[in-house]
């Protein structure tokens, strides 16, 4: 649990818009309009441009362009972006600045310019290399796209290269699942985000779920397509340090570790959220074209702060610090709160330790290998 006051924040922009809608996705995205693009990054530059620190400390060293499609802005525009925040910001040399894209999309020529903009680390969604479950999961791009895709990336300059893949899909089997990852080791890229599916309301997966159009691998097959990647990714080299996230050493997500372990982070966008790193969390407006309204016309965006109570800092230090499988300090967690972990959760943490879910390694609180499997089981434990 690092000290906010002396480590340094993380930037997250997003950015809504998308080519086609993911029949899983319920996240704040729209389809690309030029017109509304436009305003939107001009609205972007205005919310960084007024942004009112928490604290005097304006270090950051991680800058994470997610969404949505970031790639669909233009070199122009991201150019425009990153300077905003390059003169709001001190930015560390050597900062990890990640972009999100989609397979198919990009030339060769306009992944050398964002190269060229100081973005050095590149992510996007495979999610599978079958082309009939893209074409259910309402991608747009292909097996092929993905693997022209990471060419294009390297031969741009990106070494650092991340990607996603979806487990227990409809439909989906151990053995394509299996052929899922050997694609993806295939490629080598520098790290993996593996996921379960999860099915979100009110989207056209849960939809199609309830009709009963689709239906997912049992609990069961589930499981063993987690244990599967487990054992195969680590068998590559690859290092399981986050429940859901593997990478080559050295290469762990900077940004999306400031999440998991207290650091704080700024969003800026519609649907951005933000942390101080002490306890106050506030979010901006979800919908695009009342978040220009709004920055437009010189309102804040931001409609909903929340301060944490000390029992929701230390459930959160909890569920949060417990997804990279390192594990928690205890004596980190004495330290900040002046409770002990081990005494105040004797009773839930000797079941969970009997269960075979959590292990100590001397000051060290972690999950076991099937501990990060039922996870949402252990963290509601000891919340």
């Amino acid at each position: 649990m690092p000290n906010p006051l002396t480590t340094r924040a993380g930037v997250y922009v997003h950015v809504p818009f998308c080519r086609s809608r993911c029949s899983y996705c319920d996240f704040a995205t729209g389809m690309y309009e030029p017109t509304l693009a436009n305003r939107y990054v001009r609205a972007l530059t205005k919310e960084i441009r007024a942004f009112s620190l928490p604290t005097e400390n304006r270090d950051i060293d991680t800058i994470y362009l997610g969404g949505g499609t970031p790639s669909l802005l233009s070199p122009v525009q991201l150019q425009t972006i990153l300077t905003e925040i390059r003169r709001r910001f001190r930015v560390a040399e050597g900062a990890e600045l990640t972009m999100e894209l989609n397979p198919g999309e990009l030339q060769l020529e306009t992944l050398q310019e964002f190269r060229r903009l100081g973005i050095n680390r590149a992510s996007f969604g495979a999610q599978t290399f079958a082309d009939g479950e893209l074409k259910q999961l309402g991608r747009t791009h292909t097996a092929g796209d993905i693997r022209q895709t990471f060419h294009h990336l390297r031969a741009a300059g990106f070494d650092n290269i991340s990607f996603d893949l979806i487990a227990a899909l409809p439909g989906q089997t151990l053995a394509a699942w299996a052929h899922n990852l050997d694609e993806a080791l295939g490629l080598r890229p520098e790290h993996l985000s593996l996921y379960l599916l999860e099915v979100h309301e009110a989207t056209p997966l849960a939809d199609q779920i309830k009709r009963g159009a689709r239906s997912l691998p049992d609990e069961d097959l589930a499981a063993e397509m987690y244990r599967l990647m487990v054992q195969k990714v680590g068998a590559a080299g690859y290092q399981h340090y986050e429940i859901s996230n593997f990478c080559l050493p050295g290469y762990e997500s900077r940004h999306n570790a400031k999440y998991w372990t207290g650091a704080p982070y700024y969003g800026f966008g519609c649907s951005a959220h933000s942390f101080d790193g002490e306890g106050r969390r506030w979010a901006n407006e979800r919908d695009t074209a009342r978040y220009v309204a709004m920055v437009e016309r010189a309102a804040s965006p931001v409609i909903e702060i929340t301060a944490l109570s000390e029992d929701e800092k230390r459930a959160e230090s909890v569920f949060l610090g417990m997804r990279m499988l390192t594990g928690i300090s205890l004596k980190e967690y004495r330290d900040r709160f002046g409770v002990d972990l081990r005494a105040d959760h004797s009773e839930e943490i000797d079941r969970l330790s009997e269960a075979g879910l959590i292990e100590f390694d001397d000051d060290l609180l972690r999950l076991t290998a099937t501990g990060a499997l039922l996870s949402n089981e252990v963290f509601a434990r000891l919340s």
